[in-house]
């Protein structure tokens, strides 16, 4: 059972002046691959295949949490599109056709798909998807408050790009919870004999070695067509 309650989980968004071409980048997180829609979905159908009910109810309460950040993201493209329908920035955009407020678009006029949806039915691959996801979103909310064209947009939006980091923390922990913070291994294959072999594959003679393929951590195979294995 859900409710909408009207007041947003932040305090309402405000701005100084209506701009109508930021509301069209602001799209990319309304409608786009790494906006606020894709993540409460992800989030939220994940919690379905998945058996830990701690982990369940967390992923659960930041779907919620998300569809209220899509409240906020909608909010904005709305009060940037207030009353500039005859503006020729208005017009420059895709609220011209569309009319105005937020649509299930990116910021270039792509419908949103659910092929944007990363899960997968395990609960150690889908925490990790997620941690791939809001690293996509903090990234586009970066290139937001950039190009934020006031002070009260760029607030609404430094905060939701801060709770994308508190959600990656969160799946970090649950991960961590489970004891697969850094372990690579999970399901039930087990790998072959190849699953600590490095092929140094880079032919220049400047052959980097870091912790990604350091003999403590794998068999190193510097030249793989004449080394034995």
């Amino acid at each position: 059972m859900f409710f909408h309650k009207k007041e947003l989980i932040e305090k309402d968004v405000k701005i100084s002046e209506p701009n109508p071409q930021f509301a069209q980048l602001l799209l990319e997180q309304f409608g786009g691959a790494t906006g606020e829609l894709s993540a409460a979905l992800q989030y939220w159908v994940q919690s379905f295949h998945t058996e830990d009910p701690g982990i369940k109810d967390m992923l659960q309460d930041i779907a919620i949490e998300e569809f209220g950040h899509l409240e906020m993201i909608g909010r904005l493209i709305e009060v940037h599109t207030k009353n500039v329908d005859q503006t020729p920035a208005f017009k420059s955009t895709l609220f011209a056709v569309r009319g105005q407020g937020p649509h299930f678009l990116d910021s270039q006029g792509n419908a949103w798909t659910a092929t944007y949806l990363n899960e997968g039915g395990h609960v150690v691959r889908d925490l990790r998807a997620n941690i791939a996801a809001e690293a996509g979103a903090r990234q586009t909310y970066e290139s937001l408050i950039k190009l934020a064209p006031d002070e009260g947009t760029k607030e609404t939006l430094v905060h939701l790009l801060t709770r994308e980091i508190s959600h990656t923390k969160m799946f970090m922990k649950a991960l961590e919870s489970v004891g697969k913070l850094t372990d690579p291994f999970f399901g039930d294959i087990q790998p072959d004999e190849t699953v600590d072999i490095y092929y140094n594959l880079s032919s220049n003679g400047q052959d980097q070695r870091g912790p990604w393929n350091s003999d403590e951590n794998f068999r190193y195979v510097a030249d793989p067509l004449n080394q034995k294995i």
